[in-house]
């Protein structure tokens, strides 16, 4: 099984669809389950073996470093700072490409949550990985075991792995989970701009470079109030 040694949790979002939580914290710093929600992306990746995270920062700069700096794993995290200009997913990413290193690693969003089962998700990925067919795996929530997702689908899914996008069709069974496995070398000569992880994927899919892993777990989308309730309903049960 792949080492991937690195993950990157995008938490610098204005979380402006959070609101009334997000007027005095960021929504990395939104509890859910007893947990914020930084901490279920960081939890997942120390379990999946990352000895080293990046966190980029934004809305709430300060209060999120001072959570850092509190967190028990305090010395394997690491701050990309984007004070001045926040990024978006791809732009995020392109900023914290010194801090990621070559190898594979993982990059996580902070507003999805599940509960693993016997073989947890990010495991099953990096067995899944395979760096000579692709340079992207997303990980894949099926469209009727979601929670607080409100979108059609994102992608369809070949026989071979490999996804391709929604496009004019109405619906399409899988959603995007949030995490995905990437080679740093496709955002080489990309410039440190506001732009989407997508636009990297839209460049790839045609060339068969993007694959998908559909999850075992159920996955909850926690992107605004009444999300968060039905998360700690469920998480309650």
């Amino acid at each position: 099984m792949t080492r991937i040694s690195t993950g990157m949790a995008l938490a610098a979002g204005l979380g402006t669809r959070m609101r009334p939580l997000t007027n005095d914290r960021p929504k990395a710093l939104v509890e859910v389950g007893g947990k914020v929600l930084l901490d279920w992306a960081l939890d997942r990746f120390e379990a999946a073996g990352v000895q080293r995270t990046i966190i980029n920062v934004h809305h709430f700069a300060d209060l999120m470093e001072s959570h850092i700096r509190a967190h028990p794993r305090t010395g394997s995290l690491t701050v990309s700072d984007e004070r001045a200009c926040v990024l978006e997913t791809g732009g995020g990413v392109v900023k914290a490409l010194p801090l990621l290193g070559d190898d594979p690693v993982f990059i996580s969003n902070i507003d999805a949550i599940w509960v693993d089962g016997p073989e947890p998700e990010l495991d099953r990925m990096r067995a899944a990985w395979d760096a000579g067919r692709m340079d992207v795996l997303l990980l894949l929530a099926p469209m009727q075991a979601t929670l607080g997702f409100d979108g059609a689908g994102d992608f369809f899914l070949g026989d071979d792995g490999r996804i391709a996008w929604r496009g004019e069709a109405a619906r399409a069974p899988f959603a995007y989970a949030g995490v995905q496995i990437m080679k740093p070398s496709i955002m080489a000569g990309r410039s440190e701009t506001r732009f989407s992880m997508t636009e990297i994927w839209r460049d790839l899919v045609p060339r068969g470079r993007v694959f998908g892993l559909p999850m075992q777990s159920f996955w909850m989308h926690v992107g605004d109030p009444q999300a968060v309730d039905a998360a700690e309903a469920r998480l309650a049960r």
